[in-house]
């Protein structure tokens, strides 16, 4: 069972192009180093820690949220890095 992402989703080359905001949200989230999304997901999470013990525990709860979306974003960004249409299309770089 050694099959791409791009196999299984049907990536290939005669795939459905993306849209144009697609296009554009790929076009600079592949610009942005994956450490960036990775160490903005810690950082959250330790600025939620620190709201907590000073007491601000609804601000806390709130900034915590953020860090599953942080590092959501951070795998699309990898996806599309790695697997993406990009490479597909390399006028996205």
């Amino acid at each position: 069972m050694d099959t791409s992402i791009r196999e299984t989703f049907g990536g290939g080359e005669g795939a459905a192009k993306e849209g144009p905001i697609a296009r554009g949200i790929e076009r600079r989230t592949a610009r942005v180093p994956s450490d960036i999304f990775l160490w903005g997901g810690v950082g959250s999470a330790l600025a939620a820690l620190g709201l907590m013990i000073a007491g601000k525990r609804a601000v806390g709860n709130f900034v915590g949220q953020w860090v599953p979306t942080i590092l959501l974003l951070g795998i699309y960004n990898k996806i599309v890095k790695v697997a993406g249409h990009d490479r597909l299309e390399p006028d996205l770089h």
